[in-house]
């Protein structure tokens, strides 16, 4: 055992080192202070530094989990749909994401963000992404507003999927995935976030994460490929009156809804696009308009049909959670209760007005996306409280004081996105049908599009069917 004074020095020679060494080391830090108090040699400010570094990686992360959210858009679908169609489903999904991805690094991301100004506002464009390279400077990277943007066309281009599921040829739907994500979306795109004609208003729109620009694009354009294809058959009956086609899973539906649900807090605080004291009451507004509107449809739909339908409580959910991805960074805590609640009450309706119709949705993502996305914008005329750094003023909604302005203004907004994005998308459907064809054989429709369209079902055989012996005893 070692006394205290045999471990620090045990003769001359050994202290002599010691001292030595305290000197250098002495020596060296007070040649580090003076470095560090030097004007020309001083570190800067370290915070900045931080942020940029916290910015780029909250967005990037934000980015995955919407990117994640293709995964619940596929298990709705699925879950919603008959098993024969699974992989169909499962490829669409993959294909939206995958070649919406290139061709909006390709062209749509330029048309949205990059060139010069056109036509006042109303187009721009460019090709590539500007300043990809880039791995220093100020805000976002290059590379991550990209990777985030990214997601959203994805977004906007999975939504169509359950419209037009079942009955679609994989071709077709491929074609449309890319034109949606190179010049439909970019171009919603380039009126609103990319700065144009409709955020150079005297009174600006207000969109803060895409009710309209992201959920409506799809929603509509999802509307006009159900009507362009017609419903399944065996839909409706000869007296115009709906007939169930039941999904095969309703877990795949409530896991699907359950992702998409987690996927939002992405979609929304994302939104803000730094990491900074406004995420989480954005998180906590996104979180309460969810379960509002999950409720919300679940009791209509009890009291209507007596019975709580798993399926509409979910298409509740994402009601609720579209509703407020407009107005999340304008409104109060309170509020995003009642805008949840109220989608959620939109969506049980809509989905029964659009079958009367005879428009088939078997998912109803034109309800969930196109209709309760458009109340979404519109409810910022009224419950406007906070500058979203789009308004540029508080209180504007009509709810404080701020009058009809903003209404004006959400109007002109959803009206002229509105026809826009059914011109275009039924335009493209239409060319679509004339020349690859848009709607599978009545054959094919009827033994599913999983063997005849991508050569093997989505459901393997039981192991223990008929000639395979089986391990159980």
């Amino acid at each position: 055992m070692f006394s205290h004074e045999s471990w620090v020095c045990d003769d001359d020679s050994g202290g002599r080192r010691l001292k030595r060494k305290l000197l250098i080391g002495t020596a060296l830090a007070a040649a580090l202070v003076l470095v560090m108090a030097s004007p020309a040699l001083a570190q800067e400010d370290p915070a900045p530094a931080a942020q940029f570094v916290l910015d780029n990686l909250w967005i990037f992360l934000a980015g995955v989990l919407v990117f994640f959210m293709q995964a619940g858009f596929a298990l709705v679908e699925a879950g919603l749909t008959r098993s024969k169609n699974v992989s169909n489903i499962m490829m669409k999904n993959l294909m939206d994401m995958s070649a919406g991805v290139l061709a909006f690094a390709l062209v749509g991301f330029g048309i949205a963000f990059g060139g010069g100004e056109l036509l006042g506002g109303w187009f721009g464009f460019d090709i590539g992404i500007a300043g990809v390279e880039q791995t220093e400077g100020e805000g976002l990277l290059p590379a991550t507003f990209f990777f985030f943007q990214a997601a959203f066309a994805a977004t906007a281009a999975t939504i169509v999927s359950g419209a037009m599921a079942e009955r679609t040829k994989f071709v077709s739907y491929f074609a449309y995935s890319f034109f949606i994500t190179a010049l439909i979306y970019p171009i919603v795109l380039r009126w609103t976030w990319g700065g144009g004609w409709l955020a150079q208003l005297d009174v600006p729109f207000s969109d803060f994460a895409g009710s309209t620009i992201v959920h409506a694009t799809g929603g509509w354009a999802a509307m006009m490929g159900a009507i362009a294809l017609g419903p399944r058959l065996g839909r409706y009956g000869k007296d115009g009156k709906p007939r169930p086609i039941p999904g095969h899973s309703i877990p795949f539906v409530v896991l699907g809804a359950m992702i998409l649900f987690i996927g939002w807090f992405g979609f929304n605080p994302g939104s803000e696009l730094a990491a900074d004291e406004f995420v989480m009451p954005i998180a906590l507004k996104t979180l309460l308009a969810a379960a509002s509107g999950a409720v919300a449809a679940m009791a209509l739909n009890w009291l209507k049909d007596g019975r709580p339908d798993v399926s509409i409580a979910a298409n509740g959910l994402l009601a609720g959670l579209v509703a407020i991805t407009a107005p999340v960074g304008t409104v109060e805590t309170w509020a995003s209760v009642v805008i949840g609640g109220i989608g959620g009450v939109i969506v049980v309706y809509s989905i029964a007005f659009f079958d009367r119709l005879q428009i088939d949705d078997p998912v109803g993502a034109i309800s969930v996306h196109g209709v309760v996305g458009t109340f979404g914008t519109l409810s910022i005329a009224f419950f406007a409280k906070y500058d979203d750094a789009f308004l540029g003023r508080e209180d504007a909604g009509l709810f404080y004081g701020g009058g009809l302005d903003q209404l004006w203004t959400q109007l002109i907004f959803v009206i002229v996105h509105f026809v826009f994005v059914t011109v275009t998308a039924g335009a493209l459907f239409m060319a679509i049908k004339r020349t690859l064809g848009l709607r599978v054989s009545e054959e094919e429709e009827r033994e599913g599009l999983d063997v005849l369209e991508h050569g093997s079902p989505g459901y393997g055989h039981d192991p223990s069917g008929p000639g395979i012996p089986s391990s159980r005893t």
